[in-house]
């Protein structure tokens, strides 16, 4: 590979150091502007430090461990922590963890050529081949998951034919699939999220893998209403529109992942930010992470807990209205005059 695309894929890592550090070297723990752990192959301790933010020491990225005097960036911090030895396997890691395409042989060519798979740009030609969701199987789907506040929804969309490849080498097949559009905080498209659906829309496709994300994720969210003041953040589409149903006027994100969720970037108008978690340990950690990126950046962050294992299943089990009763008393009250949707 290239120096300069080296460069490029450790400045990306950087960017989002605290998010590389949880993922793969998950037994260590921030402390201040660092991470630390053991070493870079993820081993329990204290002798390494991965800086976080930039400093007078240094960009954030780099990593010292004080009892080897072993040194290097993220992209060291990969390979090690995996074991891996080829460049090129730490590179299609480091682009996979975020999200980005691969590189083309010649990008002077890709103008006559199709979208990368996996790209921004492959992401776009995809929304634009879908419709607006009502009166198609996503609706469907989503009410038969006990989502009927469909407002405001226009991130999401349908393909009736949405390609699907089981593996690298299997063939390719065809399910209708609900299209989810993630976007930066200027609303700019950066990636596609696909769901696909059974033939009739009552539950998800029955393949291995029904839920894919494509193109430049990390930071960015799939978007419902835009955020002033106060917003409210979650992990996957379903949950995040189920707690919708009690908080149509609230602003809200889907980050796709427990990841994703933990490093999601905050509008400059927001003031206080409702994390909805879900009861996993994955959800743990992405609650503690952003409450504490939150904190720091000052915003108010507040976890709002589900019954069951997310809000959709407690939407389906309990109803609306034991969803609304059961989130009240974990609003802000001025939040809860201002957004929480009465019972009929």
């Amino acid at each position: 590979m290239p120096r300069h695309h080296a460069s490029d894929l450790a400045h990306r890592l950087a960017e989002n150091a605290e998010a590389v550090c949880r993922h793969y070297l998950s037994n260590g723990r921030r402390s201040g502007r660092y991470w630390i752990v053991g070493d870079v192959r993820n081993a329990p301790g204290r002798s390494t430090f991965v800086r976080l933010v930039p400093s007078t020491k240094g960009p954030p990225g780099k990593f010292t461990d004080a009892a080897t005097g072993e040194h290097g960036d993220l992209l060291d911090v990969i390979r090690e922590s995996l074991g891996l030895v080829e460049f090129k396997d730490v590179a299609d890691e480091a682009r996979a963890f975020l999200a980005m395409p691969a590189v083309g042989p010649d990008r002077a060519m890709t103008k006559s050529l199709p979208a990368p798979t996996g790209s921004t740009e492959a992401s776009r030609r995809l929304l634009a081949m879908s419709k607006p969701i009502i009166g198609t199987l996503v609706e469907t789907y989503l009410r038969g998951r006990g989502i009927t506040t469909l407002h405001g929804t226009g991130s999401l969309q349908f393909h009736p034919r949405c390609y699907y490849r089981p593996d690298d080498h299997g063939p390719t097949e065809t399910w209708p699939a609900m299209i989810a559009a993630v976007t930066d905080l200027d609303g700019r498209l950066t990636g596609a999220h696909r769901t696909w659906l059974a033939p009739d829309g009552t539950g998800k496709a029955p393949i291995d893998t029904p839920r894919r994300a494509m193109g430049d994720l990390l930071g960015h969210a799939v978007r419902f209403g835009v955020p002033g003041s106060v917003m409210a953040a979650g992990e996957g589409i379903e949950t995040t529109l189920s707690l919708r149903c009690a908080m149509p006027d609230m602003a809200m994100a889907a980050a796709l992942s427990a990841a994703h969720l933990a490093a999601i970037l905050f509008p400059p108008t927001l003031h206080r930010l409702y994390v909805i978690r879900d009861n996993d340990p994955a959800g743990d950690g992405a609650r503690d992470t952003l409450i504490e990126r939150a904190t720091e950046a000052g915003i108010e962050a507040i976890v709002l807990s589900p019954a069951m294992e997310d809000f959709n299943e407690d939407l389906c089990h309990f109803g609306l209205a034991t969803l609304s009763a059961s989130i009240a008393d974990q609003l802000m009250r001025r939040d809860r005059l201002r957004y929480l949707k009465r019972a009929a």
